[in-house]
């Protein structure tokens, strides 16, 4: 097969070869000088044998209702936001020429991004310093005329946008719940073990409780010494809530909450990296700032959350010391030791860089830490994608009025002691606040701005701005002078924001700014990863497949029709029992999902029937191999089929009769393409990225 060597040729376990220069120098020279050690400064993500070609196929969306209602970031407390100061009233008479924001001294000059900042949320303090540094234009009650950018603190859904960008994709909340996270992780554990070992192992509760009773029986009775520790949280939870530890399966609470509020059981990290004899996690701020293509960004420092009680291994006497288990900031701002600090090397919450800076002088390779770091996060992010475009092409149709989408992601993090980083969970809506609650006296609290979570956020929010910032383009052009300025009819709102003091004049805005914080990770390493995009394949011929707009899920005509146009019905495979299979594994995944809006087939159970059919087809192969084996074929057929009808089209407007468009030799390779017994090979029509040889 095409596939089949490349891939079996390909190293395990992930990144091995020697990471590339690119941000190697500065983290030596970071350590060395005693400055932040960065991502700016990490290595690059470690190069395989696997490496592909990207490919670059885009799928045509389809369209469904937008997602249930998404859980918020209320959970953190608020403080009331300080009142805007009001705008400017409009300039009125001949005092102000009304072209004193569009030109000046031979420039045309751009007016200031707007920013509509009314459903911000906690977030608010952060990004209003951020407006103010980038010298936009803020609109904390909203605006009649449509902004640039769309600042929600919660959901995609906080309100009706139909132009400019929002810093939400539908369905992100959904998506990163605890469930549904190690649902995704879990198909990605199917096809490449390996890869994926960043990823505790899961069990779905109450689903899976059974299944999860009878696997840790099992590996007791191989090993009497093995005296494991799992970790149980709500699939809603949040802020530490409902979290708890156990030894036993029986020692789950198995009342009626788990029915009303389903959760993940992991296994427990018994050996963490310790730092002052207390356990940490990291915070990384990860801006997903495009699914399609898809584009990764990673901040150059996050947060690292302490323990407020030293470590030690569970045993059934500290298994509720929930202070010394459990990193979340919410709970261990309640301990009597908990630290406050102006510092960003003390106290219960650091930055990042300060423990990069301090392993890095006891000797470890913080470019392998950064390595693995970005890694993990290319490869949760790959997991993710697959059902964030089915959300996507849902509540975004094509061809209508509609947003452009980014996100800022909280990815938490801990640190083994032999240093492999371990994912914990992935928040949709990470807290941007900058203050802390500060005891007074007994029941009296005040917010206290806290230094560390400002030199951090803020820098992230800005950063994320200046790389979503839609005027840009158009700024860099306009500001070289000019010998002619050419005049222009001026939209009045816009005459307004140029003329105000908004510093819009200045024809490079960013020169009073740092660097940006924010580093691409994806597509710059691309190549290392695209060959993990199998699940994002199969989404594309799913969302195809989907038919009815505002869907979400497909159904039996629809599952009828893949099978029919990738021509994998065979005599062993007739109609009728692709119509039992969909039914047998539709019924199962719709008894799991609380999501009831549409009866159909939803994407993952799409892909337990794809992998049932590669499994079939391709036999005595690797799961991705299989897999990979089967979606070229389908990728093939359909565009032989869209070629069909692109010639068909042509001919009907000509009046002419369309020519055979296959040979011989085609039609001996589809037959054997059929019969799974030649492997599809790359340079076949543009949909595929493996050819029939």
């Amino acid at each position: 097969m095409a596939l089949a060597p490349a891939l079996s040729a390909m190293q395990r376990g992930g990144c091995e070869s020697e990471p590339a220069a690119g941000w190697e120098a500065a983290a030596a020279a970071a350590a060395a000088e005693q400055v932040r050690v960065d991502a700016g400064g990490s290595g690059e993500p470690e190069r395989t044998a696997r490496e592909e070609p990207a490919k670059a196929r885009v799928p045509a969306p389809a369209r469904e209702q937008p997602g249930a209602a998404e859980e918020g970031d209320a959970r953190v407390l608020r403080r009331s936001s300080p009142r805007p100061s009001p705008e400017k009233p409009r300039s009125r008479g001949r005092s102000c020429k009304r072209s004193s924001g569009r030109e000046a001294d031979g420039y045309h000059f751009v007016r200031p991004v707007t920013v509509d900042s009314s459903k911000a949320r906690t977030s608010l303090d952060a990004l209003k310093i951020s407006i103010r540094q980038l010298k936009w234009k803020e609109f904390p009650f909203g605006r009649r005329l449509p902004c640039d950018i769309y600042w929600h603190g919660v959901s995609f859904h906080d309100s009706d946008i139909f132009s400019g960008q929002v810093n939400k994709f539908p369905g992100m909340t959904e998506m990163v719940r605890k469930i549904t996270l190690s649902r995704a992780v879990r198909i990605m554990q199917n096809l490449f073990p390996e890869e994926y070992n960043f990823y505790p192992r899961s069990w779905i509760l109450p689903d899976e409780f059974q299944l999860f009773a009878a696997q840790v029986r099992m590996v007791k009775d191989d090993d009497p010494s093995w005296k494991p520790t799992f970790i149980v949280k709500p699939d809603s939870g949040c802020q530490g809530d409902g979290i708890y530890l156990i030894k036993d399966p029986n020692d789950i609470r198995l009342s009626g909450t788990l029915q009303r509020r389903p959760a993940v059981v992991q296994e427990y990290i018994c050996k963490p990296l310790l730092i002052d004899k207390l356990k940490f996690d990291i915070r990384l701020y990860v801006l997903l700032k495009s699914l399609e293509p898809l584009e990764i960004y990673i901040a150059k420092d996050g947060l690292s959350r302490f323990c407020t009680e030293p470590y030690q291994e569970p045993t059934p006497k500290n298994l509720r010391h929930i202070f010394m288990h459990l990193t979340n900031y919410s709970l261990n701002i309640h301990s009597g030791h908990f630290v406050h600090s102006d510092s960003t090397s003390t106290g219960s919450k650091r930055t990042f860089s300060s423990i990069l800076y301090r392993l890095s002088s006891k000797g470890v390779d913080i470019k392998k830490v950064w390595s693995d770091i970005i890694s993990l996060v290319i490869k949760t992010v790959i997991a993710l994608t697959p059902e964030l475009k089915v959300f996507y092409q849902s509540d975004i149709p094509a061809g209508r009025p509609g947003p452009t989408c980014f996100q800022i992601l909280g990815f938490d993090i801990l640190l083994m002691k032999n240093l492999k980083p371990i994912l914990l969970e992935v928040n949709a809506n990470p807290s941007m606040r900058i203050e802390h609650e500060q005891e007074l006296s007994p029941g009296v609290f005040e917010n206290v701005p806290s230094l560390v979570d400002e030199e951090v956020k803020v820098a992230v929010i800005r950063d994320t701005l200046r790389l979503m910032d839609p005027l840009k383009k158009r700024r860099e052009s306009q500001s070289q002078p000019l010998e002619k300025p050419l005049a222009r009819k001026e939209d009045p709102s816009d005459s307004d924001l140029a003329n105000g003091s908004d510093g819009s004049s200045d024809p490079n805005p960013d020169a009073h700014l740092p660097s940006i914080c924010l580093k691409q990770v994806f597509p710059k390493y691309a190549k290392q990863f695209n060959y993990l995009r199998l699940v994002d394949r199969m989404a594309n011929l799913f969302i195809r497949f989907l038919g009815i707009k505002g869907t979400m899920k497909l159904g039996p005509t629809g599952f009828r029709t893949f099978i029919r146009n990738c021509k994998l019905s065979s005599s062993s495979l007739s109609m009728a029992a692709v119509d039992i299979l969909y039914i047998d594994i539709t019924r199962r995944w719709n008894s799991m999902t609380l999501d009831q809006r549409d009866s159909g087939m939803c994407l993952q159970a799409f892909i337990e029937a794809f992998f049932f059919l590669a499994q079939r087809k391709f036999k005595m192969l690797p799961l991705h191999e299989q897999v990979a084996s089967l979606i070229d074929l389908c990728e093939y057929h359909l565009s032989l089929l869209d070629e069909k009808r692109l010639v068909c089209g042509r001919s009907g407007r000509l009046g002419i009769r369309p020519p055979y468009s296959g040979t011989a030799q085609e039609a001996t390779t589809t037959a054997l393409l059929a019969e799974g017994s030649v492997p599809p090979c790359p340079d076949r029509l543009s949909h595929s990225k493996h050819a029939l040889s």
